[in-house]
């Protein structure tokens, strides 16, 4: 179980990264048109990506010290990982 959840969370983190990809330059390109989008991007994300682990290392808590702590951690990563994906889509904005 710990192995699934542990590849759940690493196709959820491959597939924010892959938009993390398209995100990030296309909010470089905003800025060419003035703005500071990128450098906010960037923020948000290390921000985030700080959050995420700390909550996740709260929901697995619940499990501290069994072997359920390491899956609950990582089905939390996956979830909040999956979440943040959307988010980067929604900020390619098509107009």
């Amino acid at each position: 179980m710990n192995r699934c959840a542990g590849q759940d969370y690493a196709r959820a983190d491959g597939a924010m990264n892959r938009q993390w990809k398209t995100t990030y330059p296309y909010m470089k390109n905003r800025d060419a048109r003035g703005g500071s989008f990128a450098a906010q991007l960037l923020d948000s994300q290390r921000a985030w990506l700080k959050y995420r682990d700390a909550q996740c290392i709260i929901a697995g808590a619940e499990f501290e010290g069994g072997s359920l702590q390491p899956m609950a951690v990582a089905q939390c990563r996956a979830r909040l990982t999956d979440l943040r994906t959307k988010e980067l889509q929604t900020l390619v904005w098509q107009r």
